[in-house]
């Protein structure tokens, strides 16, 4: 697989929709985690992301714009113990309320598919980093109609043991704009991550597409202690 350029990858694709990165610091001593939101419409457009305990949630930036909050209001990202949970919608309860039960991140998945919004049946994507005693991995995972059919629903998990200090994988929604839009294929890309929380952090807000982007959180995690860095920026202010 061939290493791409995060910031390239962005830049270059007007609606990539919701995404999510997750990758270990070159340093190896942080876990990394991104995750933005794009929008078309005005309904999409209209949110934030405010702070949320040791998570974030989505609200609506002018609630008497608010049309329909089914997709669009959810927790992108929660903490369960020693697991940070990131995913595109509300199937992050899904996943900690599983795990609290002891399933694993597949398992938890298997009651939810792709979202219901034909034609486009967004893919839901997901994200779980567990750091326990010093160590450090992640899983992702697409839910996807089948070339567009909503008749049937394709899993896909993917698994990152030890993940190698200046490495991460991005997934995002859509493979480009379009009516309706394509769902993401393949699996996560390959790509760099640095150091510096405030420079990836600029760097993903920099190259998303102005006129569509619409919130970014990054978080770094201490792989040693536990402790963490968290920013947020919204386009709606």
């Amino acid at each position: 697989m061939e290493m791409k350029n995060l910031a390239t990858e962005l830049s270059q694709n007007a609606y990539p929709g919701r995404g999510i990165v997750i990758g270990k610091s070159a340093d190896g001593k942080k876990a990394v985690t991104g995750y933005f939101i794009m929008g078309r419409s005005e309904n999409s457009r209209n949110r934030v992301f405010v702070e949320d305990g040791e998570g974030i949630r989505t609200q609506a930036f002018d609630p008497s714009k608010l049309v329909d909050p089914s997709l669009i209001i959810y927790a992108p990202v929660r903490v369960l113990g020693n697991k940070t949970i990131v995913t595109n919608g509300d199937q992050t309860d899904t996943i900690y309320d599983g795990m609290d039960k002891q399933l694993t991140f597949e398992q938890s998945l298997r009651v939810r598919e792709f979202e219901p919004d034909g034609p486009n049946y967004t893919p839901r994507i997901s994200g779980v980093m567990h750091i326990e005693n010093g160590t450090y991995n992640y899983a992702m995972s697409i839910l996807k109609s089948n070339n567009g059919n909503p008749e049937a629903c394709n899993r896909y998990t993917f698994a990152y043991e030890n993940p190698v200090a200046g490495e991460g994988h991005f997934i995002h929604t859509y493979m480009h704009d379009g009516n309706p839009l394509p769902s993401f294929e393949g699996e996560p890309k390959w790509v760099e991550i640095g150091n510096d929380i405030d420079e990836f952090t600029d760097m993903l807000w920099t190259n998303l597409n102005e006129e569509n982007k619409v919130s970014l959180f990054v978080r770094f995690i201490d792989i040693a202690t536990g402790e963490y860095e968290t920013r947020i920026i919204n386009k709606n202010k």
